[in-house]
């Protein structure tokens, strides 16, 4: 595929696949708005970080006179790395020249910078975005009236073949919190909650719970797992923390996720999101990913560029890296049977290159991981700790409607 082709593909399919590396850019908009016939996500929404007030004020703005001058910080002088620094820094120096080559071939894909800058913005604004009051679901899940709580689910109804164009908006109530959440109908729904209305794709599925409630979706029938496994833990973390972004969870819970009892007998799938820190990877690979049954995982990058194709950041800052890890490996596959096989074993890292979202948002994963996934197809997905909601998908955690808040979306 050439590059005009490749751009072609990208407009279509949210890929774009960069020649001579193992890397690939990614529009996640494109990729969730597959998942709605009905709406579409507004790119600006999506990318709101890359509209940030520093551009508010529009360029050569002169700073107010109330505001007070801040004192310059000194530099802290450079130290020396303790002994696990000193490891997570041979693991950086190693995924290093992957990550240079990757970033080296977005550089060099000139339609795709060019293509970056009108994709992001897109042609509709949604300047409500940071200032819309949005409901607080970690709050209202840990209160009382929880159980009480009830969502009205709006859906159309197609009134006949000889009545095209019409239909019959019909509407249920269900229980929001504690209890799975099916929207079996052809076409996304609408839910209505405390004044807000949310974007529900078609067959999707979701469970707002807390931790205590994560064994309740273990299927019944342990033919019917899932072949896609997708967690995004919120690992402690004093940065999170401080920024009081989202609550946090002790790492030492996660070894009760029932990961294995989800999995699907003819095999899954599993990614796992992480940070860099070291003392955390260890206790990932030493303890959490045996416990779950998965072996030998493979590191894949997500490496996070600005609209003109930079990096967010310096990629040797220390603690604060413009990648994220992901970690992924199987359940229930038997890798001496990898010549037999109906999809692709993971060969060696990639990296995935996208412009990021709102804080911890995570670009969607299963269309770029499609040819790795074992069982049947199409395969069953899960998401543990989602923020969001995808065709075919059950989320699970305790804010997954987090970014189906209609302000994220238009109609089509």
């Amino acid at each position: 595929m050439d590059a005009t082709d490749e751009l072609r593909s990208l407009e279509a399919t949210g890929i774009y696949r960069l020649a001579g590396s193992r890397a690939a850019f990614v529009d996640p908009v494109r990729l969730l708005g597959e998942s709605y016939r009905r709406f579409r996500l507004v790119p600006s929404a999506y990318y709101s970080r890359s509209f940030g007030p520093s551009r508010q004020g529009g360029e050569g703005t002169a700073p107010s006179p109330d505001r007070k001058k801040r004192k310059r910080k000194r530099q802290p002088k450079p130290r020396e790395l303790n002994a696990v620094e000193r490891i997570a820094e041979a693991r950086h120096q190693e995924a290093r020249p992957l990550l240079i080559s990757a970033h080296n071939s977005l550089i060099e894909a000139k339609n795709l910078l060019e293509f970056i800058p009108g994709m992001i913005k897109g042609d509709e604004s949604c300047s409500n975005v940071e200032t819309s009051s949005e409901n607080n679901f970690v709050e209202l899940g840990g209160s009382w009236r929880a159980p009480f709580y009830e969502m009205t689910i709006c859906f159309q109804k197609p009134l006949g073949q000889y009545e095209a164009g019409t239909c019959d908006v019909q509407k249920r109530s269900s229980p929001l919190f504690n209890r799975i959440v099916n929207v079996e109908e052809n076409d996304e729904a609408e839910g209505e909650f405390q004044s807000r209305l949310y974007i529900l794709p078609k067959g999707s599925c979701f469970m707002m719970t807390d931790f205590t409630h994560v064994r309740d979706l273990i299927p019944d029938n342990p033919n019917i797992g899932y072949n896609l496994i997708v967690i995004d833990p919120p690992w402690e973390n004093g940065c999170v923390r401080q920024k009081e972004a989202y609550p946090t969870l002790p790492n030492r819970n996660l070894l009760y996720l029932p990961v294995q009892e989800l999995a699907h007998p003819a095999g899954a799938l599993v990614v796992l999101w992480i940070t860099n820190r070291e003392k955390l990877r260890r206790f990932v690979e030493e303890e959490l990913l045996p416990s779950w049954g998965v072996k030998d995982p493979t590191e894949f990058y997500w490496l996070k560029v600005k609209s003109d194709g930079s990096l967010i950041g310096d990629l040797d800052l220390f603690h604060h890296r413009p990648y994220e890890c992901l970690l992924l490996g199987y359940i229930n596959v038997n890798r001496e049977a990898e010549s037999g096989s109906e999809f692709k074993f993971l060969q060696g890292s990639q990296v995935i290159m996208s412009v990021p979202g709102a804080h911890s948002r995570k670009p969607p994963l299963q269309k770029i991981l499609s040819e790795y996934i074992p069982g049947p197809k199409p395969p069953r997905c899960i998401e543990l700790f989602a923020r969001e909601l995808g065709s075919g998908w059950t989320s699970w955690g305790n804010e997954p409607l987090h970014f189906q808040d209609s302000m994220y979306f238009s109609k089509k």
